[in-house]
């Protein structure tokens, strides 16, 4: 059975290289040199077993996602990923595993051009703890104090899904590929944040659903919203798998989408239109900031409408 070093060395044989990492994996810290006139964007996130992914979840899968959902916060920021570190907590020292696991991290973290500079690894009940760190030119991070009364509320691609795909497999019953990709393969859309920068006003990503995390960006910003659920963009596969009311409970209350929700002036439309189609990433307006306090939902008649109490609980738990 391989040791503790020994999965390092592992780890490090395959971390990727940046320019401005002096000294990566193998020290007792990392030197990192950041360009001038930057900030250090920085995100923590750990990913627990049954609670954050299904027990049966393929080792790629949980290494994309544990680095996917530390991404989506850089992308929220309109940061540029740069390095990361990697502590892991697993039962053995399991180096077919741990292949697995770093084919789907490393591919995800190379494709965005992040370095995994450092980390830890413990036995224990398996959990992934990741750190990353980006790059915004200084007062160009999106942030969620922004949002003004008047301002439309974004979101990209579609939500709703991953929901879906959790849904399914707590019911045990039929259940579609795609919507159980959306909860294992995440993406973070790290090229929208980036284009959003001088576009949108405010941003978050969507981890724990629209209404848990649109509320973060307003009471950070002291505003209320009206959203239209009649406007929320769902896929084809949602739309199919579930009648409209069960599906406005998905997307308003589920979480794991890490889509980005974000507020705009509606001068910036055209413009934010055009950068999202640049992206081949569809945008939706689905809603309004308001003066005031509070999160109404209404229904495409016209009627406020409550998301169910039951709401996204990340298997038996939430997280940050």
């Amino acid at each position: 059975m391989p040791g503790e070093f020994a999965l390092i060395e592992r780890i490090r044989a395959r971390a990727g290289r940046r320019d401005d990492v002096v000294l990566g994996i193998g020290d007792d810290a990392a030197l990192l040199a950041p360009p001038p006139g930057h900030e250090l964007a920085v995100s923590c996130d750990t990913l627990v077993a049954g609670v954050h992914f299904p027990d049966d979840t393929a080792p790629a899968d949980i290494g994309h996602k544990a680095l996917a959902v530390n991404l989506s916060d850089l992308a929220a920021m309109a940061a540029a990923p740069a390095w990361g570190t990697l502590a892991l907590t697993l039962p053995d020292a399991n180096q077919a595993w741990l292949d697995d696991f770093l084919d789907g991290f490393l591919a995800l973290a190379d494709e965005h051009g992040l370095a995994l500079v450092g980390g830890d690894t413990t036995r224990g009940p398996m959990a992934i703890t990741v750190n990353v760190f980006g790059l915004v030119p200084a007062g160009q991070a999106l942030r969620r104090d922004g949002a003004r009364p008047g301002e439309d509320i974004w979101v990209t691609g579609t939500i709703g899904d991953a929901a879906g795909g959790l849904a399914q497999w707590r019911a045990r019953g039929p259940a579609s590929a795609k919507l159980r990709h959306r909860l294992d393969r995440p993406t973070p859309r790290v090229q929208a944040g980036l284009a959003l920068r001088g576009l949108a006003s405010a941003g978050i990503d969507l981890s724990d659903g629209l209404a848990a995390d649109l509320g973060h960006v307003l009471a950070a910003s002291g505003v209320g919203a009206r959203i239209e659920l009649g406007r929320l963009p769902a896929s084809r596969t949602l739309a199919d798998h579930f009648d409209e009311p069960r599906r406005w409970a998905l997307q308003a209350g589920g979480g794991d989408d890490y889509e980005l929700c974000f507020t705009a002036p509606a001068s910036r439309a055209f413009e934010i239109e055009q950068a999202m189609a640049a992206l081949d990433l569809p945008a939706t307006v689905v809603g309004r900031v308001v003066a005031g306090a509070g999160l109404r939902f209404d229904t495409p008649e016209g009627e406020a409408w409550t998301p169910p109490a039951d709401g996204y609980q990340h298997f038996s738990g939430g997280h940050a």
